[in-house]
């Protein structure tokens, strides 16, 4: 078969998957099984995987997938327990006292605060833990979510401590023969890895700072009364000054301290910077935004997460003690990843399966207490407790929780394992490289010295397949330096590329519109969310693409790997 047809092979699920939720608006739960289908039959027929190899991947895939439910479950818990508790009744307003705008109340929430939680944890949780956050003060379900997803972005390439450039690029490049390589020629394997991590840093620097602009524009096109996009561009200064004050400490932390904190410092630094300056009316337009009343909304934006302040007999509760459990989690978030003996303490429950069904090299963990899903839980027992002083509302919080996961996992259930068949794909009786790796090498040989205005395309490619930079980073950096190396241009920068466009590609990842749909009740319809999150994720691709092009052959950066 020729390399073409393989391609075209490869690409077909993913294809088939999007036609059916964007174009046909079939939700995943219809769309994902039979895009699973037809990757079982491609694995089998087409690159001569074995049934053994096959089933082993869809069992790792379960695993994963229990994995990803338990941090929506803590996500989920978390915010029904605060509403139990009043804390949530108290947070609105204190959000609303802020500021009324619509916008200022996305960018703080979504923007500050969801990027300091993806520094902290990863996996997803900001969009699980802002899209509800922002349905409990008043915003459509699908606002929530779309606003939750556009976050899925710049602070994603350092998210959970950086594990997308410490493990994922770590374990995607071959290090030992590029370690020799770079000795040979007076380098180091961790000053080019540092070069890789402030590429990163800049390019996502210069393309995100306007995420926070098209966050506003977004709302007011799609969910305003005049669906107008000037309505957004109204808050162009201070949306500009938003993206500013994340991303300037971001890209000087990238530069000069790795790739560990960039995320949590610009988080941390942008959201006192950006609640500071609203409170004062700093850049904020004299006119405010809100939605219509929630009478005319249309059915679709609605979830089936209720939170009835209205109804909430709880004691009202300062905005510390409401707020206390979130700065709760955000610590021991940030204990678990950069205290190695926290970390010890927490890794060490495990459940692992090593060489599933046999001598595949196939394997998965489940590390309860590490993933950010029992972190959520502990946190919502101490706000339990501090805030209500009874168990009661973690019993209502547990029932209307476990209720969400039920349709979140069914998609679930079939959308990792295809993920894991792509990946494992590489061991076949065909010898033939992995799907992913054909996909990505027919694109490259289509475009030749253009690559790099494509490389970013390919790691956003590897994320909505998989769901996650830190994989789509595995799966396709060593491809990435090799196209480098063959051209003769700087791989640090190729590779980099790589990883911002892994990151945007998270803003369309389908299990992570599932997960984050699933945290305000509106599985269903992640079509209608896909549709909108194509648009910023476009924007990235080409201004990165064209950032690459201009720093390989405009200012012909170079590394100590060159030919």
């Amino acid at each position: 078969m020729s390399q073409t047809l393989l391609a075209l092979l490869a690409f077909s699920p993913i294809v088939v998957a999007a036609i059916l939720l964007v174009g046909l608006n079939w939700p995943a739960k219809r769309a994902m099984p039979v895009a699973f289908g037809l990757t079982v039959v491609i694995a089998l027929l087409g690159w001569d995987m074995s049934t053994t190899r096959v089933l082993a991947s869809v069992f790792q895939g379960l695993g994963i997938t229990v994995a990803v439910l338990w941090i929506v479950f803590g996500a989920i818990f978390l915010l029904n327990t605060l509403k139990h508790t009043g804390a949530i009744t108290t947070i609105r307003n204190g959000f609303t006292n802020i500021s009324p705008d619509r916008r200022v109340q996305a960018i703080i929430i979504a923007w500050c605060f969801g990027s300091f939680i993806e520094g902290a944890s990863g996996f997803g949780t900001p969009a699980a833990i802002a899209a509800p956050l922002l349905v409990a003060i008043g915003f459509p379900a699908l606002a929530a979510v779309l606003m939750g997803m556009m976050i899925q972005s710049t602070p994603v390439s350092f998210g959970a401590v950086g594990t997308p450039i410490i493990v994922g690029v770590n374990k995607g490049l071959d290090t030992h023969n590029i370690s020799e390589a770079l000795i040979a020629n007076g380098s180091t394997w961790d000053a080019y890895l540092q070069q890789i991590t402030s590429s990163v840093a800049l390019i996502h620097a210069s393309v995100g700072t306007l995420i926070p602009v098209l966050m506003a524009m977004m709302l007011t096109r799609f969910f305003g009364k005049n669906k107008s996009w000037t309505e957004g561009l109204d808050i162009l200064p201070f949306a500009i000054f938003a993206g500013l004050s994340f991303t300037i400490p971001y890209a000087l932390t990238g530069v000069f301290l790795g790739a560990e904190f960039p995320s949590l410092i610009g988080g941390l630094v942008g959201l006192a910077i950006v609640v500071s300056a609203a409170k004062r009316g700093f850049l904020v337009p004299k006119s405010t935004w809100d939605f219509e009343s929630e009478n005319k909304w249309p059915a679709e934006w609605l979830g089936s997460l209720k939170i009835d302040l209205a109804d909430n007999k709880t004691k009202p509760m300062s905005m510390a003690m409401a707020w206390f459990p979130y700065v709760l989690l955000a610590v021991v978030l940030v204990a678990s990843r950069v205290s190695s003996d926290f970390k010890a303490m927490l890794t060490g429950v495990s459940v692992s399966f090593s060489n599933i069904l046999g001598e595949t090299g196939i394997s998965a963990a489940i590390q309860p207490l590490y993933l950010p899903g029992g972190i959520l839980v502990f946190v919502a027992l101490v706000a339990a407790l501090l805030q209500s002083r009874n168990a009661a509302p973690l019993a209502k919080a547990f029932g209307e929780s476990s209720k969400t996961l039920i349709g979140a996992g069914f998609v679930l259930v079939f959308t990792i394992p295809m993920v894991r068949i792509f990946i494992n794909s590489g061991v076949n009786g065909s010898d033939l490289a992995s799907m992913p790796v054909t996909t990505a090498n027919f694109a490259a040989g289509l475009v030749g010295e253009a690559f790099p205005a494509l490389s970013a395309t390919v790691g956003a490619l590897g994320a909505f397949i998989a769901g996650s930079n830190t994989v789509s980073n595995m799966m396709f950096s060593q491809f990435q330096f090799e196209v480098a190396q063959t051209l003769s241009i700087s791989s640090a920068v190729v590779v980099a590329l790589q990883a911002v466009g892994a990151a945007a590609g998270n803003m369309i990842a389908i299990h992570n519109v599932v997960a984050a749909s699933a945290t305000v009740g509106l599985l269903g319809r992640e079509g209608a969310t896909l549709r909108k999150t194509v648009i910023p994720t476009f924007y990235y691709l080409v201004v990165t693409g064209t950032i690459g092009l201009i720093a390989i052959y405009g200012l012909q950066i170079t590394d100590a790997l060159m030919k």
